[in-house]
């Protein structure tokens, strides 16, 4: 039954990756996603958000949070789960696609840029609910890159999007 349910997922996964490649994949959205998956490298757009919170006294713990939420939820998926896991890149099982950014070298499982912008999103959006739609939009359009340049199956996406929740949570019960 397991593997029944895991193979159907892969399907669904190889599915949805083929359908993005032939029929959404196109050179302006190529651009596009190129600049979006950009703002989740190494947290960079939670980064500036929370350098520009540290330098505003009211908001200076806030900023913290955030970094803090960084670190938790990039030490949780790409410390502890992509290394439990250890699933292959879509990128990596067919290499005959070529790639619009560097091979990334990590596990797929979960997708860490995900993880860490939805973890973030949801404490912003806790501190700043009048800006939840813009936090969680840009969680969200960074997750969708993923899948469309190939190096993130959907599952990986769903997966960071819950531990990243899950993180959130954690921090904001904690602190």
């Amino acid at each position: 039954m397991q593997i029944n349910v895991l193979k159907k997922a892969n399907e669904i996964d190889d599915y949805v990756l083929l359908t993005i490649k032939k029929h959404i994949q196109n050179r302006y959205l190529d651009m596009l996603m190129l600049r979006i998956t950009s703002l989740g490298n190494l947290g960079a757009v939670w980064v500036l958000i929370a350098m520009g919170l540290l330098l505003d006294k009211t908001d200076r713990m806030i900023g913290s949070i955030v970094l803090i939420t960084l670190v938790i939820s990039t030490i949780v998926g790409e410390g502890v789960v992509k290394h439990l896991v250890r699933r292959i890149r879509p990128c990596n099982e067919r290499e005959e696609f070529k790639l619009l950014i560097a091979k990334p070298t990590s596990y797929s499982f979960p997708s860490g840029h995900t993880l860490s912008s939805f973890a973030v999103a949801k404490v912003l959006s806790v501190y700043f609910t009048e800006y939840r739609f813009i936090f969680i939009g840009i969680a969200l359009m960074i997750a969708l890159s993923r899948m469309y340049l190939y190096v993130h199956y959907p599952t990986d996406v769903i997966a960071g999007i819950i531990l990243g929740l899950l993180c959130a949570n954690f921090v904001l019960i904690v602190i």
